[in-house]
């Protein structure tokens, strides 16, 4: 895990730096600073990102809108596993209100050093920043009410581990409402083998099934996954030329079966005592 671990600080931090710069931030890094599409395009509405800093904005590298999907509630508590640059942390504050409370975790002093700039210019005061690994939550036990993350579950090495630390934090009765990168059929070994992809939110993804499985093992309940989002091979080509394979032959083999999915799964009102 820390070999996957150090190439995902050294991207997001690269990332980082680059919005820092006044450029937006690319999931594979690289000089052409113009966004991660397909993956993070058009995820936000107009009146979102008004109401955020640009930098927050700029420094978004997700694929999907969780804090749009989770129905957050005034005065939840919510934490959000790879809080980036901050944007979903700054917009689940604004749907919490002052009497709820969202955390924001990263590993990279660069993001935690961006988003605690964006808390400032927002003015949000009911956020914090803390820093550690979504496989470690520095939170105790049944602490909140909603945890949230947006395309990062998939870029760990030891999901279960992650997942099991989710329900721990998790009050009963608590939520998860993430988005993520599921994989429908098989992939090709060479992108599971790639680095670069796996830091550009594919080659890390669990199958569906699979994901479904490691929710329930961890403990979690009333499990959903919704797509929101089916990527074409020729969206991905950017992806592939990153890592040094060939679109045209790698390609076919995961045209459609890479999506972008919401996914839901309940922490039991009583968890029984071998969870």
């Amino acid at each position: 895990m820390g070999k996957i671990q150090d190439a995902v600080k050294e991207k997001y931090g690269a990332a980082a730096k680059q919005v820092a710069a006044g450029k937006t931030a690319r999931c594979g890094g690289g000089a052409q600073l113009s966004g991660c599409d397909p993956i993070t395009r058009n995820l936000y509405d107009a009146a979102e990102k008004a109401a955020l800093p640009a930098d927050a904005v700029a420094a978004s590298l997700g694929c999907g809108n969780p804090t749009a999907l989770a129905q957050l509630q005034p005065g939840e508590t919510v934490l959000d596993l790879g809080s980036g640059g901050g944007i979903d942390v700054l917009l689940s504050a604004k749907r919490v209100g002052p009497t709820g409370k969202a955390y924001g975790l990263d590993m990279t002093d660069e993001m935690l050093a961006l988003a605690r700039e964006n808390q400032k210019k927002a003015g949000a005061q009911n956020v914090e920043f803390l820093k550690g690994t979504i496989e470690s939550i520095p939170l105790p036990d049944n602490t909140v009410d909603v945890i949230i993350s947006n395309c990062v579950i998939n870029l760990s090495g030891d999901k279960d581990r992650v997942l099991r630390e989710a329900f721990r934090v998790l009050k009963p009765g608590g939520r998860l409402a993430v988005s993520d990168v599921v994989i429908r059929g098989e992939v090709p070994p060479e992108i599971r083998k790639s680095m670069e992809l796996w830091v550009g939110c594919m080659a890390g993804a669990l199958q569906e099934t699979e994901y479904r499985e490691k929710l329930a093992a961890a403990g979690f309940q009333s499990i959903s996954v919704e797509p929101t989002r089916v990527y074409r091979a020729d969206e991905a080509s950017e992806y592939l030329v990153a890592a040094g394979l060939d679109p045209a032959v790698v390609g076919p083999k995961i045209e459609d079966k890479f999506i972008s999915a919401f996914i839901r799964a309940n922490k039991p009102l009583a968890v029984s005592c071998c969870n």
